[in-house]
């Protein structure tokens, strides 16, 4: 799945999810100052995003995450470096 995929999927999600107008959903886009993603959100997005990603998402993964940009790169990490059974 590539980076612009990524993206298209979260913006679907943060627009069915949290009723976020799509458009605003860029890889610059802070998640708590431009779309008001809190924390509890950010564990909403973290579970509708496990189905795409196909296994648990690590929190740990998600630490460093401020941007719809971060996001974006650390589940197109997740994906294409899976991590041995």
């Amino acid at each position: 799945m590539t980076k612009d995929e990524i993206l298209e999927r979260i913006a679907r999600i943060m627009e069915e999810t949290f009723e976020i107008d799509a458009a605003r959903v860029t890889p610059q886009a802070k998640l708590a100052d431009d779309l008001e993603i809190d924390s509890i959100d950010a564990v909403d997005l973290i579970v509708q995003l496990k189905p795409l990603a196909g296994r648990r998402l690590e929190p740990e993964a998600f630490k460093a995450v401020r941007t719809v940009g971060d996001v974006v790169d650390a589940l197109h990490n997740l994906l294409n470096n899976p991590t041995p059974a």
